[in-house]
């Protein structure tokens, strides 16, 4: 895991960069529980995991920045999905793979991912994911799987 932290000449954070390492987990769908008459909508598991793993991460931006102050204009966002190269391609095709010839087009979707980074960063590293206007997506194979996330303001100064 590492953390990038840009500050314009005044001082003021411009951008941060998240890198999560390991295999990504995209949003699951929610499961739910009955409790007499109320019905209770969780996350399952490994979900819910993995978005306390990247929202602990986000947090750590505090440590490396303790002026920090989460965004509150408009944003632009860029979630870049790595993830493993299956075992049973050639190396013919994982060297395909590692060069972006062959990228994932299977389940899960790239938008599963993107909703759970938004959910775990929402309210640490910004206010409301509504606040994002611009996303860039992509899924990628690679032999080190990972989730880069870019966050920087969407109007320029």
């Amino acid at each position: 895991m590492s953390i990038a932290i840009d500050r314009d000449s005044d001082g003021k954070i411009t951008r941060i960069g998240l890198v999560v390492n390991g295999e990504p987990v995209a949003q699951g769908r929610p499961r739910f529980s009955t409790k007499g008459k109320f019905v209770r909508a969780y996350d399952p598991k490994k979900s819910r995991d993995y978005k306390n793993l990247i929202r602990t991460m986000a947090q750590e931006v505090y440590e490396e920045a303790p002026d920090f102050t989460p965004f509150e204009e408009a944003l632009s966002v860029k979630v870049f999905i790595y993830r493993q190269i299956p075992k049973s391609f050639s190396q013919k095709k994982k060297e395909a793979a590692m060069v972006g010839l062959i990228r994932p087009i299977s389940r899960p979707d790239s938008t599963n991912y993107v909703k759970g980074v938004e959910d775990s960063i929402s309210g640490v590293l910004w206010k409301d994911d509504s606040q994002i206007v611009n996303l860039i997506c992509g899924k990628f194979y690679s032999d080190k799987p990972r989730i880069e996330v870019e966050i920087w303001s969407a109007i320029p100064t």
